[in-house]
Parts: structure tokens; sequence; C-alpha cells
């Protein structure tokens, strides 16, 4: 269990690449079709940019012994428009990173309640869970976390052939 989950401050950006970076290397062995490790200049700009002023990305970290050992990115989604036919409802989208030493201690669990909480102070209705299907380890950990299918999302990929 962590011994802190709190917002991320500027200072935090090293860790925050560390993880990104070491996640991204866990979803490159899942699927390196589907998967990349992004250059890390680039992951820096962006934890940069988004500690630096009002963002639509709130980002927690847990620590462990004065390590950050996870994060939580809460994605704010733009609110619905007018003309759409669903009812509104403010939505986030959330992704989740506990390095490899901490999975199972509760880290997880312990930032996404605080992300869910951080998205209810903000009217947040809905939260997202992106998963893709190689990545069953995430599909158990949301999944246990109240979380479930809502919808289907189909995809194309441009240039494949056409089934007619």
């Amino acid at each position: 269990m962590p011994n802190l989950v709190r917002a991320a401050e500027r200072e935090d950006v090293p860790a925050l690449v560390r993880l990104r970076l070491a996640n991204a290397e866990r979803h490159v062995q899942l699927d390196p079709a589907i998967y990349r490790v992004p250059d890390i200049e680039a992951v820096r700009r962006h934890f940069e940019e988004v500690l630096a002023a009002e963002s639509k990305v709130l980002i927690l970290v847990a620590e462990a012994v004065g390590e950050v050992v996870g994060m939580v990115e809460v994605v704010l989604l733009a609110d619905p428009p007018d003309h759409q036919i669903l009812t509104p409802r403010r939505a986030a989208e959330i992704h989740t990173v506990v390095l490899d030493g901490h999975r199972g201690e509760g880290v997880g669990a312990a930032l996404l309640m605080a992300a869910e909480k951080a998205a209810a102070e903000r009217g947040v209705l809905t939260i997202y869970a992106g998963i893709f299907a190689p990545n069953k380890g995430a599909v158990r950990f949301y999944s246990s976390a109240g979380f479930g299918p809502r919808g289907t999302l189909l995809s194309k990929e441009q240039g494949a052939a056409s089934a007619g």
C-alpha cells in the first residue's frame, strides 16, 4: 500500500517519465504492432506542460517510502455538444501505471480511488479506461474496480482490403 497519493508536482517529472517509459516497454512486449516506446523528450515535455499550467489532465502520484511508484492520469474530455443524441455526461479517460515491483500492493487501487474522487470533484460522471485486447492485466484491474463494457468501438486500418 502506498504511503501517500498526492497531486503530481513539477519535481515529479523525472519519475513520471520513468513510469511512462516503463509502461511503454511493458506494453510493447504485449504487442509491438500496437504499442511503441515514445521519445523520452516528448514524454518529458508532455508532463512539464501539463504540470506548468491549468490543464485538462490531472496527474496523481503514489509514493512508497518516499519514492514515486505509480501514477494516474485523468484526462478530462470536452463537454458534450448540444447536438449529440446521447444524454450529455461529463466524462474523463483514465490511465494508471504502477512500477512492476509494486504491483499487487494496493498502489493501483489507491490511485484509482483518488482519481475517481478528483474526477467527481470536477463534475465527471463517467470514467473510461481504454484498453487494447492484449492487456488482460489491465482489463482485470479495471474490471475489479467496477469498470465494465460500454458500447463497442470498431476500427478499420486505412488501406486494408474491403470485405466486399
